[in-house]
């Protein structure tokens, strides 16, 4: 095994020295092959010297991984192993069930069977443990192995041991899987009575079909106007994005274009199908979670004056990934070039290329931003991201619906209602009574519920620190009488805050019944966005105001 690792490295690096020979003897070149020698000998010195047993795979990749850290997240080296994941993540298809599964309490538990899926089919519920797959236990093993054992070629079965609440003992199923092609739009419906709104979730294969499918669908239930809404997206194929501003804009004008350091990169795309729709008032909704193609979209909107863009600032990701073929069926991910909208923006928000001593990196800083013109005139800002025409402000969580999130208390009483209520009403009218309020509540107490708020830690903190001070007893006594001030009392909280923790566990029961699509809908009266959406929508001065700059 060393010798032939020896030969095949003698063999590479002698290839490599002859390519650059090729080229113009340059110090660049050179150095280059100065450190694929160095590294070719470290390699070979570690395999054969160093102590204990090294695998060469991990301790490359390791090596490799490390290289590409001094670049920027996104380019990524991706080994044969790992191409299937890469595929599944860049296409949204896969062989398997069909759900999403993780770990709750140590216990592998079913998070969301997807509808019209095998694991839908089979009647697979939200909550359900998986005990065994295929006699292998499952919770031995991490979520991500977990879901390798789920998934498997089209046609194949696969028998899941599942403990479900109610059910006096374990059970079997035994489930074929299929094709899985998980839908870019997760959501589609009528707000109100001519406002519809399209929940776009990724942007791989067919987001641009499923997105104008939904636009078509919406029209005809009566749809004058729609909200687009990319909060959460975090970006993915170039085309789509292209295809999904194309729904909306006219054939013909440039959607975004590409500049990189080779000149193959340096390209413009265009609008190259007739447009969907290029006058339906539009309300395009971001967050500081929407990336990429999300922000190409959004921008290209912006910069036409198409519609208004609505939300929190984005997240500022202007760069762009191809995929490039290595030895050994290995491949590499690499950022090959920066994306401009159509006003000659790019809306990267952190350098890369200039580091901070530590390694760490930082945010344009706003006095390097430069401003350009929209359509109709209106200052646009490169370098971080899309700015909203319209900014909503951001609403926190109170401390204890954080913790009840965090603590994943929500998700199991929804399991507990699920398996109480055969039925509820549909998820846009479900409402939790006071009395069902009440009863989770008193079903908290069982839970041994407690929290400290940040506050709480930030006074730890001081005591901490006032403990290793001398003739500290005045300061502690002031800090206990603090302490006493801040004491949460979650009695006292779950009535403060019955509002957001009941609207929180309505949407949470509703995705139970309903799926994902009943949790997206069962939210929608209680987004502020989507309000800010509805009445910008509804007001068309306003929505003219913002469009012409004035």
């Amino acid at each position: 095994m060393k010798t032939r690792l020896k030969i095949i490295l003698a063999g590479s690096l002698a290839f490599v020295v002859l390519s650059f020979s090729a080229f113009d003897n340059s110090d660049k070149y050179f150095e280059i092959a100065k450190n694929l020698d160095i590294f070719a000998t470290l390699f070979k010195e570690i395999n054969t010297y160093y102590v204990d047993d090294v695998n060469p795979n991990k301790f490359m990749e390791t090596g490799i991984n490390g290289m590409l850290s001094a670049l920027d997240p996104y380019t990524n080296y991706i080994p044969e192993d790992q191409i299937e994941e890469y595929q599944r993540a860049t296409t949204g298809q896969y062989g398997g069930i069909g759900a999403s599964v993780g770990k709750r309490n140590g216990v592998t538990t079913v998070l969301m069977p997807y509808e019209s899926f095998p694991a839908f089919k089979a009647g697979l519920r939200i909550g359900d443990q998986i005990l065994k797959i295929d006699d292998k236990d499952p919770n031995t093993a991490d979520t991500e192995e977990v879901s390798k054992m789920l998934r498997g070629q089209a046609g194949t079965d696969v028998t899941l041991l599942i403990k479900r609440m109610g059910e006096p003992k374990p059970f079997e199923l035994v489930i074929k899987r299929d094709k899985i092609q998980i839908s870019n739009v997760t959501f589609y419906g009528m707000i109100t009575e001519d406002i519809g709104t399209i929940h776009l979730t990724d942007f791989t294969r067919d987001a641009s079909r499923e997105v104008r499918d939904a636009l078509i669908a919406l029209k005809e239930k009566g749809a004058k106007k729609i909200i687009l809404d990319l909060r959460g997206n975090p970006g993915g194929l170039l085309t789509e994005a292209v295809n999904i501003a194309n729904i909306f804009v006219p054939k013909g004008l440039e959607v975004v274009s590409t500049k990189g350091k080779v000149k193959e990169w340096n390209k413009t795309y265009n609008a190259l199908n007739p447009t969907t729709d290029a006058s339906i008032p539009l309300a395009v909704i971001v967050n500081r979670s929407s990336a990429s193609a999300s922000e190409i979209v959004a921008g290209v909107i912006q910069d036409y004056d198409r519609g208004v863009v609505i939300g929190e600032n984005s997240y500022g990701k202007g760069l762009v990934q191809a995929t490039r073929q290595l030895s050994y069926n290995a491949r590499l991910k690499v950022t090959v070039a920066k994306y401009y909208t159509p006003s000659g923006r790019c809306i990267q928000a952190i350098d890369y290329s200039s580091r901070n001593e530590d390694g760490s990196v930082g945010k344009v800083p706003d006095s390097l931003r430069k401003a350009y013109k929209t359509k109709n005139g209106r200052n646009v800002l490169d370098g971080g991201g899309i700015k909203p025409d319209l900014e909503v402000a951001r609403e926190m969580f109170a401390p204890i619906t954080q913790q009840l999130i965090i603590k994943g208390l929500f998700f199991d009483y929804a399991v507990k209602y699920r398996y109480e209520h055969p039925n509820i009403a549909d998820a846009k009218n479900f409402k939790l009574t006071e009395e069902e309020y009440a009863a989770f509540d008193k079903w908290l107490d069982t839970q041994n519920f407690t929290y400290a708020s940040r506050l709480d830690k930030m006074i730890k903190d001081l005591e901490d620190a006032a403990q290793k001070e001398k003739n500290n007893e005045k300061i502690l006594a002031q800090i206990q009488g603090l302490k006493a001030a801040v004491v949460q009392n979650k009695n006292a909280d779950m009535q403060t805050y019955k509002v957001e923790v009941k609207e929180e566990l309505e949407r949470e029961i509703a995705s139970h019944f309903y799926l994902e699509k009943g949790g997206i809908e069962a939210s929608q009266d209680d987004d502020p966005d989507l309000k800010a959406a509805v009445q910008i929508l509804n007001d068309s001065n306003k929505y003219q105001q913002i469009l012409s700059g004035k």
